[in-house]
Order: C-alpha cells, then structure tokens, then sequence
C-alpha cells in the first residue's frame, strides 16, 4: 500500500514538476521579449513553438530531477537539502541545453534582432534567456517543491501518509531512534512495535510499545506484523549479530536502515562508504574541504580577503595609527596559533595590549592566573585596544593570513599550542576542529560564543560546522558576519 502511494505522489511531483518547468521557461522567453526591444517583431510562427524551448526544457528538468536523487522516497530529507538539489538540478538544465540546441537546432545561431547591456556585458537575445532560465527554473521549482514538501509534513504531522516501522533493539539506542522519530513527526514514520536485541526477552513493553519477542522471533514477528521499514539498532555489545539480522531481513520486502551505536559528536562528517577491489570501506574521520569543494573555498578566501582588504584598507590605516600613538611597541602583534594539520603559524592582530619585552613570559603567566583568554576588565588592554576588540577590528589584519593561506575566511577560531595540549586530554573530540582550516569568524562566533563562553558550546558549534560544511554554510556564515558578527557584548 505505501509503495503504491509513492508511486502516486512520484507520479504527482513528475506532473506538477513539468508543469513549473514549462511556466518558468516562458517567463524567462517572455522577460526576454521584454527587456530587448524590438524582439517581439514576429518572424515565422514556427518560432513561437520553438523559441520558448519548451520541447527541451520539461523532459531536461524532469531527468535532471530525476538525477539529482529528487523522486527518492527520502522522508528525512530537510528543506534546506531540497532546495539545494533543486537549484543544482535548475543549473543542470541549463548546462545540459545549451549543447544540445548546439548539435540539434539552429536556435543559437539565428536569435532575434536586438541586445541588452546587463552588468556592462551585452547580452543578445538566446544568452539573455538562458540567464534568466537559470533564475526562473530555480525560483519555480524551489517554491514548488517546498511548498510541496511542507504541505506533505503538514499532512503526516496530522496523521496522513503514515509509515509504520519496527525497531530491533530495546536498549538505549533503540530508544534513542524511537523517540527521535516521535520527535520529528514531520517524517510521518512511527515506530509500531520493537524487537529485543537479546535472542529472547519476557519485557512485553517498551517506551508504550509492545515488545514482539527477541531475535529467535524475528522472522514470526514481521509476517504476523508487517511493517513499512525495519530500524536495526543493536548495540555495540551486540554487533556481531548484525550480518545475521541482515542476512534474515533478505527474505522480507522491506526497507532496513542501520542505525550504529556511535555518538554523532565524534563523527565531524557525513561517513561515506566506498569499495576497494570488493572491499567496503567506511570513511569515519576525514577532512571535508578535500576535492572540488576545497578548491572553491580557496578560491572564495582569496576572492573574500582581497575584496575586504581594499574595502577595509581605511580603517586599517587609522586603526594602525591610532595603535602607534597609545604607546610603544609594535602595531601588529603576533603569536604563535594552530590551524590545519596541526600546523603552526604567525596570527596577525592589531596590538590591543601595553606592549612589554617578553612575550612569551606574559602568555605564561596569563596561562597560570587565567584559563589562557583574557579578561574582560584586563588592566593590559589599552583604551583604543578596547575599542578594537569590542568592534573586532583588531582582527582585520588576519586577512593577510588567509591570503598567505594559514587560516581561512570561515572556521573554528584558531588556539594558541599550549591550550591544544591542556584541551585536548581535558575534552574528548576537541582535535577534531583541525580537520579544517582556522577561521576570521566561524559558526561559534556568529552565535555568540565569543571570548569566556562555554567551552563546550563552543565545541558543539565548531563540531557541528566541520560536520555539515559547505560552500553555502561559508556564505551564510560570512552574510551573518557582517550583520552580527562585528560588535558583541562577549567580545572583549
């Protein structure tokens, strides 16, 4: 029964699909009349069949669709996912027509009379509409689907479209998945009964429940009971059983999901898995910034620094000045802080202290009458130094980092070596935050876990950053840098 109505809500989304893609490619034709004027003159009546390219854009946008994973019956996937695909998909279409009206028509090489100037590049006709093809498909199909996916949520949070699942395993974890099921009921998947992961069990209840017997009983228990979906969450004190249960789920049509018994703190990325000569093998721990999506943030903190530099370069002259005149010593201080690797490197600040000749023995003994950050009223900080902090501008000069590539625009804050070595026997997973890059601001910082916050916080955030980076979550992270990144009350 559930197959079948997902067969009827694919089918649904296919139509509906289709039926925003052609309304977004004739906006984007008709905008394209607009804005150029004189193309509304008629050539042959053909090429208002042709023009709109409606022939090429539906079937395009429906297997673009279809690729990017969008018909899947995936009942946790967020909005903020779908969206995402949706826009790569509305992208796909695009890259995928211009060859092919290349190779199959004659479109390209004939548009209409006229062009627009758009950010000083005169576009003609064909490359104005397909600019706007990108911008309408994204837009359409983005509404569409959200609004489609929170009608959907709406109707299983009031019971419709339900899916009923078993749970194997009455411990902690199988308790944990059932109630972080209860908890999102946007899923529409409720947990019907559950399976002891002990061979046999006498507990008859669990979390409300029935408990159907334990693993001796599991094949009678789902043909008396069939469910939707099985939930397998042994725990690790049982895990050599997994390949059996597997193995015994084969013989029933249903879906299975592995829930593992790890803590989802200690695992700072999605795992993967991949095979080596018929070999699996699971990424548990790897950096997430490798391949294609690390060269595109290079290439933002290059881009991002150099840009904030010229427009900053101002301020940075009078801060410098204004840091000259409090007193001897030099305007930018440096210190030894930890990024990538673990690697090494020398952070450039503003100095925002009264200068004194050893360092090092300064750090040492704040590091002794202190948990190593400084104060809010630290008697060391001069008055313009406080003024620095608060508006975070005594951090300007670490552009220069990012553009030497020792830090980058986005990341976990950058610690001195000696607080590495106290942090990381004192807090379980704190290493993990050098799987990427230090950054100028980062995701604990536009939350407001700045100078004495909790430690632990601070850990979350950067944990959960590392764990689900982007480019976009970069972009995010920097457009809230700019309207509450700068001045904070933790700022000090």
């Amino acid at each position: 029964m559930l197959k079948r109505q997902h067969q009827l809500f694919t089918a649904l989304l296919v139509v509906t699909d289709a039926l925003v893609i052609a309304a977004a490619t004739l906006v984007a034709f008709l905008v394209a009349l607009w804005m150029i004027p004189g193309s509304w003159r008629p050539q042959q009546w053909e090429s208002w069949l042709k023009e709109p390219l409606l022939f090429y854009t539906v079937p395009l946008g429906i297997v673009a669709l279809w690729y990017c994973g969008m018909y899947r019956p995936r009942r946790d996937r967020s909005l903020y996912n779908e969206a995402l695909m949706t826009v790569r998909a509305a992208v796909a279409v695009v890259l995928t027509l211009l060859p092919a009206l290349y190779l199959f028509t004659n479109v390209l090489s004939s548009p209409r009379p006229g062009s627009v100037h758009v950010l000083r590049m005169s576009l003609d006709f064909v490359r104005l509409q397909m600019l706007l093809l990108v911008a309408s498909l994204a837009v359409l199909l983005t509404v569409h689907r959200l609004s489609f996916r929170t009608l959907v949520r709406w109707l299983r949070r009031r019971g419709f479209n339900q899916r009923h699942v078993a749970v194997i395993g009455v411990g902690r974890l199988g308790q944990v998945v059932t109630r972080t099921l209860e908890r999102n009921s946007w899923t529409g998947i409720r947990v019907a009964y559950f399976l002891s992961h002990q061979d046999s069990t006498r507990r008859g209840e669990c979390l409300g429940r029935p408990v159907r017997g334990g693993l001796d009983a599991l094949e009678e228990a789902l043909e008396a009971h069939p469910v939707d979906a099985v939930y397998v969450a042994l725990p690790v004190a049982r895990s050599n059983l997994l390949g059996e249960v597997l193995s015994r789920l084969e013989r029933f049509s249903t879906d299975v999901r592995v829930v593992p018994d790890l803590n989802p703190r200690y695992l700072p990325q999605n795992m993967a898995v991949s095979e080596l000569d018929g070999m699996p093998i699971l990424s548990y721990r790897e950096c997430p910034t490798q391949g294609v999506g690390g060269v595109v943030k290079r290439g933002l903190d290059i881009a991002g620094s150099l840009a904030a530099l010229a427009l900053f370069s101002p301020i940075m002259l009078l801060a410098a000045l204004f840091v000259r005149l409090s007193g001897p010593g030099p305007v930018i201080f440096t210190q030894k802080r930890v990024s990538l690797g673990g690697q090494e490197f020398e952070i450039y600040k503003f100095r925002t202290m009264h200068h004194v000749e050893d360092e090092a023995l300064a750090a040492a003994v704040a590091m002794r009458t202190s948990n190593g950050w400084t104060e809010r009223d630290d008697p060391r900080i001069t008055p313009i130094g406080r003024l620095l902090r608060r508006t975070s501008l005594d951090e300007l000069p670490q552009l220069f980092n990012v553009v030497r590539g020792d830090m980058s625009l986005v990341g976990p804050r950058p610690e001195r070596p000696e607080l590495i070595v106290r942090f990381r026997e004192d807090w379980r997973g704190y290493m993990l935050r050098q799987h990427v890059k230090a950054g100028i601001t980062g995701w604990a910082q536009v939350n407001g876990l700045r100078g004495q916050t909790s430690l632990r916080k601070r850990l979350q955030y950067d944990l959960f950053y590392i764990r689900h980076w982007s480019v976009t979550f970069d972009i995010k992270i920097l457009l809230m840098t700019v309207f509450r990144g700068f001045v904070h009350k933790n700022a000090h």
